[in-house]
């Protein structure tokens, strides 16, 4: 009881109202995302004491999971809860519905934003009641910054896609900081019954600096601009930051942001900002965006990177919080978990071999979009899918599946090696996205010979997928600083922007009808 009593006391006692709110989205994030990662976290950090990990266990001491240097930073905050995740009509949701249950605190359809599933309503979020009050805001994501999540704090459409009329809308929330990936269409409709404008001009009209390089984005932490857009140099895909183990690896010259750096720039704008403008405090969301790409496409090892540098992000709203121990909120959760990811697979049984996935090298984009793309026009030139042996013939694709993944054609079984030989023929056909039921099961639209190979990679290390889409398990919360302690318990996941609105003291009730 007394400990309880200090918890509250601790966090709740000492201010008369929030004054900085951090909310963490990792997209596609729930209980096995936080597992894996901090089961190779502890693998990694093992490996200099190799000895000391019994052989029957696996490569991963389960007695090392929970020293504070395996786990990551969120899981540690003294509050957590639960919260469930399915919308208006579905079990599974999306992000477009789940972020208006975020942001808004309504249940919608799916591919819809700030809107009730009939259409008839719109909806203010979060942060725009928050900007009213005077709190300046910042909105950050690893994906394109019109995206789902991201859009669910200052827009409102009938559907995800409508991509410009979502930028458009941005142009016009006069929200002070918007980082990380571009726009998938700022010039032009993205699609029917979207607008047309030009996304760039409307910023530059509204008073908006657009930045694009490493140095002046950085450069704001000391010369901080009253709006900017703050777009990554390096967009990936869909106009998204890099996977962060590509920017390991392929970043040499360092040119591009983390989405932890890109936090921390964030912050020390918000903040100039708001000691110049009368100290009503700020709210920033900050979403891992691409954890739920690469869990789309089965590849663990991309999760697993991009789960820690989200971790690092949070880091950074820690830092601060250290500095204003009774004025700061840290909320963290995911709005769905991806892929039907599992913590053991049924070839592995009780033992994991996380180690299997250090030497991986690209994420299933980079090596689909750049080495396969390379090795693929190099021999597909009268290529002869009736072979049984296309793949194991090719010494250089044997190399470049060792090389890039780890994977050491003479250490596969003959399940595993007929697998790789079929999606190569596949591949090499170009058949990826073809209708048959079999291709969907296993490869789920992507590229053949990509997912088999991750496929195979997770499987001897031991994690498991069902599906390429996402599923319906509740997800975990994680809360630190002033008034966490309302995020304890099993809750909706509307509730969670009604919680913050109370900490908040935001006087109207949500949902908030534009």
């Amino acid at each position: 009881m007394f400990l309880l009593w200090a918890l509250f006391f601790t966090t709740s006692i000492g201010a008369a109202e929030v004054k900085y709110v951090f909310f963490f989205l990792g997209d596609g994030m729930s209980s096995s995302q936080i597992q894996t990662t901090e089961a190779y976290l502890a693998s990694a950090n093992a490996k200099s004491t190799r000895q000391a990990l019994g052989p029957e266990a696996g490569n991963i001491d389960a007695r090392l999971l929970m020293h504070p240097s395996n786990r990551l930073r969120f899981t540690q905050f003294p509050i957590m809860g639960m919260q469930t995740t399915y919308d208006a009509y579905s079990l599974n949701t999306d992000s477009a519905s789940a972020g208006t249950a975020f942001a808004s605190g309504i249940k919608t359809k799916s591919n819809m934003i700030n809107m009730d599933p009939d259409q008839n309503q719109k909806f203010k979020s979060i942060a725009e009641l928050a900007h009213e009050r005077g709190m300046k805001v910042g909105i950050l994501t690893s994906v394109s910054i019109d995206h789902a999540t991201p859009a669910s704090y200052y827009a409102s459409v009938a559907s995800r896609s409508y991509f410009n009329s979502i930028a458009s809308q941005l142009a016009a929330s006069g929200f002070e900081f918007f980082g990380g990936g571009g726009f998938v269409s700022p010039q032009k409709a993205a699609k029917s019954g979207d607008t047309n404008n030009d996304v760039h001009a409307l910023l530059k009209q509204n008073g908006y600096t657009i930045l694009n390089d490493r140095s002046s984005i950085l450069n704001l932490k000391t010369q901080p601009k009253s709006k900017v857009v703050a777009i990554n140099s390096w967009l990936q895909d869909s106009a998204a930051l890099p996977y962060h183990l590509d920017k390991i690896y392929y970043d040499e010259k360092n040119q591009n942001l983390t989405l932890s750096e890109m936090t921390e720039v964030a912050i020390a704008n918000l903040e100039a900002l708001d000691r110049k403008d009368g100290g009503k405090g700020f709210f920033i969301m900050v979403e891992g965006g691409k954890i739920d790409w690469a869990c789309h496409a089965n590849d663990a090892m991309a999760s697993i990177l991009d789960m820690m540098d989200f971790d690092a992000a949070i880091g950074q709203a820690i830092d601060f919080f250290i500095r204003h121990p009774n004025e700061t909120l840290i909320v963290v959760t995911g709005d769905h978990e991806t892929g039907g990811m599992s913590v053991g697979h049924a070839t592995t049984a009780y033992k994991a071999y996380y180690d299997k996935m250090f030497a991986q090298k690209a994420s299933f984009q980079y090596f689909t979009d750049n080495q396969w793309k390379a090795h693929k026009q190099k021999y597909s030139q009268g290529y002869d899918g009736s072979k049984p042996d296309n793949l194991s013939s090719n010494a250089e694709m044997v190399a470049l599946m060792h090389h890039v993944f780890g994977l050491d054609w003479n250490s596969l079984n003959d399940y595993q090696k007929q697998r790789l030989e079929d999606a190569y023929d596949q591949s090499m056909a170009g058949k990826s996205r073809n209708s048959d039921a079999a291709n969907k099961l296993l490869y789920g639209g992507y590229e053949p010979i990509t997912v088999t190979i991750t496929h195979i990679l997770n499987e001897t290390a031991g994690i498991g997928w069902t599906s390429y889409s996402h599923t319906g398990q509740p997800v975990p919360l994680f809360a630190k600083g002033y008034g966490a302690e309302t995020f304890a318990g099993f809750y909706d996941n509307t509730d969670i922007a009604k919680k913050l609105a109370s900490v908040m003291n935001i006087s109207q009730t949500l949902p908030v009808v534009k």
